[in-house]
């Protein structure tokens, strides 16, 4: 019933989106500041300790109560059971208001507006940025929160629920990626550091949680963008790069809308090592244009065609098992 717990949770989303700091995030937050209190102790042992119940704890809970909704109450409990995991985790409401106040202040010629709402999205020094490197980062920011929010969320979700596993993957995608911005937050702080053998150990999980997904990501961009200059685009970046997963994402979305992303100083991604790796897309696309007010129209149809294709899959498959 994969199809219609998704359904039914993009639905809730979009007519009632949780608000910021909400009780459900809350309670996530604090249980990784717990988790990393009482088990960061600067080891490696220590960070994957730290990692596995900070991530692995919520995922397994959500698991368990699944299994025993299904058993002890039937099959229509555990589906709302999957819709309420997926409310909390699925959904364009939780990063698609900077999208659109920025859309807005550069639709009005406000300029130094849409700098400062792009400065406090992403924390970076944007006061130097012109018009098109401004849309740049909006686009490269927003399709990286489309794919963490909605398309990564999905991949987990559809891979590990088709093994009756329910939506513990939607919760063990985005804490894993939850915990490696919120670490990589608290390092940077003074009243509560993080080692950094608990940044390193929450950065390889992450990469290694986001391998799949992000490859399903462009591969399905491609489908409803331009195939051949997406895969294109892809196959250019990925040898001469360390081919993390955020680069591939943006060489595939560069390639299916025609226009050039990716700079080795966007604050776009988080990696261990702080940088995108993007300098490849932007050499490999120097006949591409550049990002213009217009492409942020673009991208937006990029991303629900992108939903339809993931709905009508699902569609498909939840209709094979029921006949199989």
């Amino acid at each position: 019933m994969s199809f219609i717990s998704v359904l039914l949770a993009l639905l809730l989303e979009q007519a009632r989106p949780l608000g910021r700091g909400n009780l459900v995030h809350a309670s996530l937050r604090a249980w990784v500041r717990w988790s990393t209190r009482n088990f960061d102790a600067g080891k490696s042992f220590h960070g994957w300790l730290a990692w596995g119940i900070a991530v692995g704890g919520p995922s397994l809970l959500v698991l368990v109560i699944y299994w025993l909704l299904e058993v002890l109450v039937g099959w229509p409990a555990a589906v709302l059971w999957s819709v309420a995991v997926l409310y909390a985790t699925l959904g364009f409401r939780q990063f698609s208001f900077h999208f659109t106040q920025i859309r807005d202040a550069l639709a009005d010629g406000d300029e130094e507006l849409a700098r400062q709402l792009l400065a406090s999205w992403q924390l970076i020094d944007a006061s130097e940025l012109p018009r098109s490197e401004i849309v740049r980062h909006v686009i490269e920011h927003s399709v990286l929160s489309a794919h963490r929010h909605v398309f990564g969320v999905l991949a987990w979700f559809s891979v590990l629920a088709a093994f009756g596993f329910g939506p513990a993957g939607a919760l063990l995608y985005r804490l894993s990626e939850f915990v490696v911005r919120y670490w990589q937050h608290k390092s940077k702080t003074q009243h509560q550091p993080v080692s950094e053998a608990l940044l390193q150990t929450a950065a390889n999980a992450w990469a290694i949680i986001d391998w799949l997904p992000a490859r399903i990501t462009a591969i399905s961009f491609a489908v409803v963008g331009s195939f051949e200059e997406a895969i294109d685009g892809w196959r250019n970046y990925e040898p001469n790069s360390a081919a993390d997963n955020d680069g591939i994402i943006l060489s595939a979305t560069a390639g299916a809308v025609n226009i050039k992303l990716g700079d080795a100083a966007s604050s776009a991604v988080y990696p261990a090592d702080g940088t995108l790796g993007g300098a490849d897309i932007q050499n490999e696309a120097v006949s591409r244009q550049k990002p213009e007010q217009a492409h942020l129209a673009v991208i937006v149809g990029l991303v629900w065609r992108t939903v339809v294709m993931w709905m009508v899959l699902l569609a498909l498959l939840t209709l094979a098992r029921l006949l199989g």
